[in-house]
């Protein structure tokens, strides 16, 4: 029996990033279009610039994005050419690439949610221009993703070949996560962690490490009682609803753990925590996957590039990376 070739919605991001570049990058990746069809939420006329400045020749089919349904044709391009783009666009956060990329986005969750699509990959977009754009509501992907799913809680989950990190708290000021910091804060993740290591990576006793939100892990109280009030209690909730979760450790030291293979999986309490040990072991390689969605998406874990978008500057690795891990939950999902 031929394995299950899924469909996978791709959007654009912010049309004045590298979004364009490394979605014809990843596209003309030698067996990529084997593994799946792809339907993409974008501009037709930057994809085509796009292709043409990189010498790639994709036989997109060409419809207007109103027009969301099934197709049987391998690469779909789905075009919003109500949105035109200056002739010399600037290449930072514009009120034109927030409208444009939030369009794509919300086209493409409600095409995941219909059942159109079997995943979402989401290329880079800019909060700024989103905020320019009047769409203030949402900090980022993760957040309008929540919200249009309408899912109880997520987490972000970031998968390099060397480590997974699941933060507990997402695009939160350091400053203000002690007022939104809580046992369900700490709990929830660690849940989905378990939940995502089973049913999607195929583990069937994850082991999990939960970091520290001080120095030290608070030492005792002596740095900080969060670790005392908060995240041990949580652990123990974790621990008693069956998962195998040690902590909390030190956050300069667990990740090294992590590495030598005692865990599977590090819950870190705020996004740099987590965010620095994956970007520095693996830049090229790291996923995002928000968990607790009942749709699947994945993400780059880099953001919009602004400076050489345009210039066959970018790595596509992450894309490539990223869409392959969709693929690869959705065939899993399928089965």
């Amino acid at each position: 029996m031929a394995e299950y070739k899924p469909t996978i919605g791709v959007t654009m991001g912010d049309p004045c990033g590298i979004g364009p570049e490394i979605i014809v990058k990843m596209l003309s990746t030698e067996g990529m279009r084997d593994r799946a069809q792809f339907v993409v939420f974008g501009l037709a006329e930057l994809l085509s610039y796009t292709a043409d400045m990189l010498e790639i020749d994709l036989p997109f089919y060409r419809d207007h994005h109103e027009d969301i349904r099934k197709y049987e044709r391998d690469l779909v391009l789905l075009d919003y050419d109500e949105i035109s783009l200056p002739a010399r666009m600037k290449r930072g956060p514009a009120k034109i690439g927030g409208r444009a990329s939030m369009a794509f986005c919300q086209d493409a969750i409600e095409a995941a949610r219909a059942g159109l699509i079997d995943a979402i990959v989401t290329a880079p977009i800019s909060k700024a221009a989103w905020a320019l754009a009047g769409h203030n509501k949402y900090a980022g992907h993760t957040e309008l993703l929540k919200d249009k799913c309408r899912a109880r809680y997520v987490a972000m989950m970031f998968v390099a070949p060397q480590l997974k990190v699941v933060l507990a708290t997402i695009h939160t000021p350091i400053i203000a996560i002690r007022d939104q910091f809580t046992i369900g804060c700490v709990f929830n993740p660690i849940d989905l962690a378990d939940r995502a290591l089973r049913d999607w990576f195929g583990l069937e006793k994850p082991r999990l490490a939960v970091a520290g939100l001080n120095p030290h892990a608070g030492e005792d109280g002596k740095f900080g009682d969060e670790e005392i009030r908060i995240i041990s209690p949580a652990i123990l909730m974790a621990k008693e609803a069956g998962i195998c979760v040690d902590g909390p450790f030190p956050g300069d030291t667990i990740f090294l753990k992590a590495l030598e293979g005692k865990y599977d999986c590090v819950v870190a309490m705020y996004h740099d925590q987590g965010l620095i040990p994956i970007k520095l072991l693996a830049w090229r390689d790291a996923v995002n996957v928000t968990l607790g969605l009942p749709i699947i998406r994945t993400s780059p874990d880099h953001g919009t590039a602004f400076d050489i978008a345009g210039k066959n500057k970018a790595d596509p690795s992450s894309m490539i990376a990223a869409t392959n891990l969709a693929i690869d939950l959705a065939i899993k999902k399928h089965a």
